[in-house]
Formats: C-alpha cells, structure tokens, sequence
C-alpha cells in the first residue's frame, strides 16, 4: 500500500528516508524533495529542509515551515528566524555552529478569502509530526550535534510527546529518547517574541533558555 493510498495513522516518510553510511546532509535533502509520506506534500509548494553548518554543535528544531519559508524553500528566512539568530547571539550561542530544521517539512495552511485568500499557518497534527520524524531522525544522525533544542510547543510534543508543556519544561537540559538520548532544552518558538504585548520580557526569556544551552556547550 503506497503512502498516497495508506490510511492516516499509517503515514510515514520511513520509505523516502536514504539509509546507509553515504546518507548524509545532501542526500537526504535530495530525497526529502520527493517524499510523499504524509498528505501536507498536496499543497505545500516544496520540501523545506533543514540548513546550516553540517557539523553542528546545536541542531535548532522549529515546527514547520511558514508562508515564506514554502515559497523560498529555506527554514526561518522571515522575522522569527532574525530574532532566532539575534537571541543566539546574546545568548552565546555562535549561530554559525547551528543547523536548523523543522519537525515537519511541508508547509500546512489554511486559505481565508475574505483576507485575499492569504494562506493562513495551520499547526501540523501529532500523527503529522510522527510521519515526518524519520527525517528529523536521520538528520540527527547524519550532524550528530551536542545539544538539540526545540523550539516551540509543536516541537517539544514533536521530539517529547503531546504530554509535553513548554511553559513547565523550558530552560532545562532534558532527555530526548525520540533521538538517541541527545541532550535537549526546550524554549519558546521566536515568532512568540512578535506576537507578545511585552516584546523585551518574552525576548529576554528566549535568550535566558539558550544561555543555559550555552553554558552546557561549555
């Protein structure tokens, strides 16, 4: 059964994943341009895979990708991904040490007319999620990074379950049995900083949760 045909909860991008030791960043983002493994590829314009420094020391994970992350086929190229790179910065993170992805690939959207038929972010499912891990799996695999963090509820539940609460669990170092027991710190995902009424408190608290992201790196 194809994953076209497939019911939802057996939706997986496990057969488009390249396995292997020649599975690295450039072949897996080949291969992610071709997977069909859940139904968000419909209408999303592209894959949109991870970027950065193949040899990471902190492999940031967002939620999905937005409007124009779809269009430009690039994680976090809007105002979330300046704050992002800002609040590393601060925080001592040098961001050239980073790769940054997404727990989903596809862009979800809902279309309003009455807003210009304006694509509005819709939140992936927890089986979305699921389907789409394999990948986030083996780019984990293929960097091998020293500190993971998510960024962001969607992640958190993502890499932790749909237990996980962002507002109780930010800021620590955690376990992440979802990727071979990788140290991870959960935070706020950085648009958060765009939509809060006190932009300087919710910002301080971004780059208060990556110092400690920092200080393990050490």
């Amino acid at each position: 059964m194809s994953a076209r045909t497939a019911p939802e909860d057996a939706y997986t991008a496990e057969p488009f994943v390249p396995g292997g030791p020649g599975a690295g960043l450039d072949a897996l983002r080949e291969a992610a341009a071709g997977c069909r493994g859940c139904p968000l590829h419909r209408e999303a314009t592209q894959t949109v895979f991870g970027a950065g420094a193949p040899d990471a020391r902190v492999l940031l994970v967002g939620e999905q990708p937005g409007d124009q992350e779809d269009r430009q086929g690039k994680p976090f190229v809007g105002p979330a991904g300046r704050v992002l790179t800002r609040a590393l910065d601060e925080a001592g993170v040098e961001p050239d040490e980073t790769y940054i992805t997404n727990a989903v690939k596809h862009f979800t959207f809902t279309v309003v007319p009455e807003r210009g038929k304006r694509r509005i972010h819709k939140p992936p499912s927890l089986r979305e999620m699921t389907a789409c891990r394999p990948w986030l799996v083996a780019e984990v695999a293929a960097i091998d990074p020293e500190m993971i963090v998510a960024l962001g509820a969607t992640a958190g539940k993502a890499l932790l379950g749909s237990s996980f609460r962002v507002t109780e669990q930010r800021g620590t170092l955690l376990p992440c049995p979802a990727l071979d027991d990788h140290e991870m710190v959960a935070t706020i995902h950085p648009s958060a900083v765009l939509r809060a009424d006190d932009r300087e408190a919710v910002y301080r608290g971004l780059v208060s949760d990556l110092r400690v992201v920092a200080e393990a790196l050490g």
